[in-house]
């Protein structure tokens, strides 16, 4: 399949609102869509023209934090300045970690405030 990609990853967050502002602010993404949900609840589509996750809540509070790998290790975010993303995450009052640089790039990793682990990479 020539010029695949990924169109949008969905997860379940305590505060879409929340959520969104993050992305926004860490990808200079923009709300594309923001409605209710099919199962209940609501989503907002933070992303670019092309792709985006899906931050969705059930209307009920998320029962405490999901355990790292259950049911997803991480969701990959590449951005120019890394250490501009990590100002907003830092600003955002979540903690960086597992900074490295690797060949081809640099890159760190941050929880948000559900548990949902996030790695940041920059190919600059």
């Amino acid at each position: 399949m020539a010029n695949s990609s990924l169109e949008h990853v969905n997860i379940t967050v305590s505060d879409i609102d929340r959520s969104a502002a993050l992305l926004e602010r860490l990808m200079g993404w923009h709300i594309r869509w923001r409605g209710p949900s099919q199962l209940g609840g609501e989503t907002i589509h933070v992303g670019s023209a092309r792709d985006y996750i899906a931050v969705y809540t059930r209307g009920a509070p998320v029962a405490g934090r999901f355990g790292k790998g259950v049911p997803l290790n991480h969701v990959g975010l590449m951005v120019d300045d890394l250490a501009a993303a990590e100002a907003v995450v830092t600003d955002a009052g979540l903690v960086p970690f597992n900074h490295a640089d690797y060949a081809p790039g640099r890159r760190f990793y941050f929880f948000d405030w559900d548990g949902i682990e996030f790695e940041v990479v920059s190919y600059s």
